[in-house]
């Protein structure tokens, strides 16, 4: 197994050339590990790693925001988690610019594949993963968590041997509902079926005239009642992704029969509350109930 107490002069070079490792109090962080390729790019991680552990430790995917089409792997919150036991890996991911849906989302399994894979190495356990993500992040996790069974989100980069399903799952005010983005009762600045919309960006088109591929990208088309626990988080200010994206997913999660927790951010727009304390402890919270070893 890993040790985090470790000397770790060794890990860089242990690693691709691209990999670095960096040490602080509380964590071992290395940065830009390949988890998969594309052409000539690689697709690069970063693992955020608990001090003092002497068995396996849960992970947490982290997959950030910034509407499928920008943002990197170090936009994410204060990795508080490792203070707590819990591993992190944040990922890039494929953009719109680069390829369209479901490019984003089989990147995204490649990644928890990937750990499955190097589990053993970094001391991961890989019966404990789950995924957090914000905005765009937010949606992609929520997909992940829904799509369990969907070959053609896998892909084809490799490690095929294990499992892209997660044990649990927290979307932060990502949408859901790519059909239903407009909602008076809850009104944004921008048009979702504007041709250069975000969302119809992810499609390859606008939204009104690509709504079987809309369809396919939005986490509400897959819910079964054998989906992982859910933890949402939106404010309701939000007037980037209305909040009614979060009630119905989480209104489709219970009707399904999944457990689901809706937190309503009184006063909260799109995001700035990711390291405020009460929410940090409601994430511990449920990680802990889902992810730690009883």
């Amino acid at each position: 197994m890993y040790n985090p107490n470790a000397d770790t002069s060794y890990v860089a070079s242990a690693k691709p050339k691209t990999a670095k490792a960096l040490q602080t109090e509380s964590r071992l962080i290395i940065e830009d590990i390949p988890y998969a390729r594309y052409g000539d790019k690689n697709l690069l991680l970063d693992i955020y790693l608990p001090r003092q552990v002497s068995e396996p430790v849960p992970v947490i995917l982290w997959i950030h925001g910034g509407a499928w089409r920008s943002g990197n792997k170090k936009l994410m919150p204060e990795p508080f988690l490792t203070n707590h036991g819990y591993a992190i890996v944040s990922i890039n991911y494929r953009f719109t610019k680069e390829a369209t849906f479901p490019a984003q989302i089989q990147d995204v399994k490649a990644a928890v594949r990937w750990i499955r894979a190097y589990a053993e190495e970094y001391g991961f356990d890989p019966y404990r993963i789950g995924v957090a993500g914000a905005s765009a992040g937010g949606h992609l996790a929520a997909l992940l968590g829904t799509t369990a069974d969907i070959e053609e989100f896998e892909g084809d980069t490799g490690n095929a041997e294990f499992s892209s399903k997660v044990q649990a799952v927290i979307n932060f005010f990502g949408p859901s509902d790519l059909l239903n983005l407009k909602d008076p009762a809850y009104p944004t600045k921008f048009d979702p079926n504007n041709p250069t919309s975000p969302e119809s960006m992810l499609v390859g088109g606008p939204l009104q005239e690509r709504l079987a591929e809309a369809r396919a990208a939005s986490p509400v088309s897959y819910i079964t009642q054998d989906d992982s626990p859910f933890l949402i988080v939106h404010g309701d200010r939000d007037q980037i992704i209305p909040l009614s994206q979060s009630l119905r997913l989480h209104t489709a999660l219970e009707q399904a029969g999944v457990e689901s927790t809706l937190h309503i951010v009184a006063g909260g727009g799109h995001g700035g509350f990711l390291d405020n304390p009460d929410i940090q402890k409601l994430v511990l919270t449920f990680l802990d109930k889902y992810l730690k070893l009883k």
